[in-house]
C-alpha cells in the first residue's frame, strides 16, 4: 500500500505506507490467558479444593486431638456419628430451622424489597436502617437478644406488666423454645439485607412493566407476584442459595453465643456439632464425619432450589 504525499513544486510523491504489524496469534492469546489464571487456580486448589479433601481423609481417621497420634478408622465414624442420638437431634434441630428460617426470610424479605422499591416517602432512610442489623456484629446481636430473652429481660418484663405473667418463660433455657429464638435472631439478621438486595434488582425492571400491570387494574399484591416475580426469579434462587448456605452453615455461632447447644441438645445444629467435636470434645474423626453430612446436605439443598426456581447455570 502507498500513501499519496505533495512534494515542494507541488507535484505529487508515492510513497510507501509504514508496514502495519503483524496481528497477533490466536495461541499466543490463549497462553497469556493461561498465565494469568494460575494464580487464581492454585489459590482455588489449595484453599478450596484442599480443605474439602482434608474434609473426606480426616473423616476416614481416629484423631482424638490435634498433637495425638493419628491411626486409620475406616467407617468406625459413620458408625458411631449414626449411632449418638444427638446427632439425630441436631439433624431435627437443622431442618426445623431451614423449614422455617428460610420461607420466611426469603417472603418477608421480597415483600419489603418491593415496597422499598415503590419508591415510598423515606425510601432512602429506609434503605439504611434496613443495613442496621447487618452493620451488628455476631456477638453485639447475641447481646442483644440475651438482654431480651433472658429470665429478667425485657420481654418477661413487658408480659408482667401486660398482666400476662403467666406466659413469662426462660426462653433460652426452655427446651421448647431455645431453637426458636436462634431462628428469630436468624431472620432478623438476615431479613434487612436481603429485602435490600430485592429492592435493588426490582429497581431494574422497566417501568413500563409495571405500568402495564396498573393499566390492566392489578393491584400492588397481584403486580408483586404475578408480575415481578417472574421478572427477578432467578434472582430470587440466588438470593435463596445464599441464605441457605449462611443458615445452614453459620448457625454455630448464634448457637455458641446464647445456648451453646442446650438445654440438653435441643437447640445443637449440624454445624455447632463439628465445632463442638472438633474443638471442645477433641475427636476430629467424628467432627469431620459430621462435616462430610453437612458438605452433602449443603450440596443437595443447592441442587434442590436450583431446580425449583428453574436456575439456567
Amino acid at each position: 500500500m502507498t500513501l499519496l504525499s505533495s512534494a515542494p513544486g507541488g507535484a505529487s510523491v508515492r510513497r510507501p505506507a509504514p508496514p502495519s504489524p503483524p496481528p497477533a496469534r490466536p495461541g499466543r492469546r490463549k497462553q497469556a490467558g493461561v498465565v494469568l489464571a494460575v494464580p487464581a487456580l492454585v489459590w482455588y486448589l489449595v484453599f478450596m479444593v484442599g480443605p474439602l479433601v482434608a474434609i473426606f481423609v480426616i473423616a476416614a481417621l481416629h484423631w482424638p486431638g490435634m498433637l495425638q497420634p493419628v491411626s486409620f478408622a475406616g467407617l468406625d465414624n459413620v458408625r458411631t456419628v449414626l449411632d449418638d442420638p444427638v446427632f439425630w437431634d441436631s439433624v431435627g434441630n437443622t431442618v426445623t430451622q431451614l423449614v422455617v428460617a428460610l420461607p420466611v426470610m426469603i417472603v418477608c424479605a421480597y415483600m419489603l424489597g418491593y415496597y422499598v422499591a415503590q419508591k415510598p416517602p423515606g425510601h432512602r432512610a429506609l434503605r439504611y436502617l434496613l443495613f442496621i442489623p447487618g452493620l451488628i456484629s455476631t456477638p453485639a446481636k447475641a447481646m442483644v437478644f440475651y438482654a431480651v430473652l433472658s429470665p429478667d429481660g425485657m420481654l418477661n418484663g413487658a408480659l408482667d406488666k401486660a398482666g400476662l405473667g403467666s406466659l413469662t418463660d426462660a426462653w433460652l433455657a426452655s427446651p421448647s423454645t431455645a431453637l426458636y429464638c436462634l431462628i428469630v435472631l436468624d431472620v432478623w439478621s438476615g431479613i434487612g439485607f436481603t429485602a435490600v438486595l430485592f429492592a435493588a434488582r426490582l429497581g431494574s425492571v422497566p417501568d413500563e412493566i409495571g405500568e402495564a400491570a396498573q393499566l390492566d387494574g392489578a393491584g400492588h399484591w397481584r403486580a408483586m407476584w404475578r408480575i415481578h416475580f417472574p421478572v427477578i426469579r432467578d434472582f430470587v434462587g440466588v438470593v435463596t442459595m445464599l441464605q441457605f448456605l449462611w443458615t445452614l452453615f453459620g448457625s454455630a455461632q448464634n448457637v455458641l453465643l446464647l445456648t451453646q447447644g442446650g438445654p440438653g441438645s435441643s437447640s445443637t445444629t449440624l454445624s455447632f456439632l463439628v465445632y463442638q467435636k472438633a474443638f471442645i470434645a477433641a475427636d476430629l474423626g467424628y467432627s469431620q464425619t459430621v462435616g462430610v453430612v453437612l458438605f452433602l446436605v449443603g450440596l443437595a439443598g443447592l441442587l434442590t432450589i436450583r431446580r425449583v426456581f428453574r436456575q439456567n447455570y
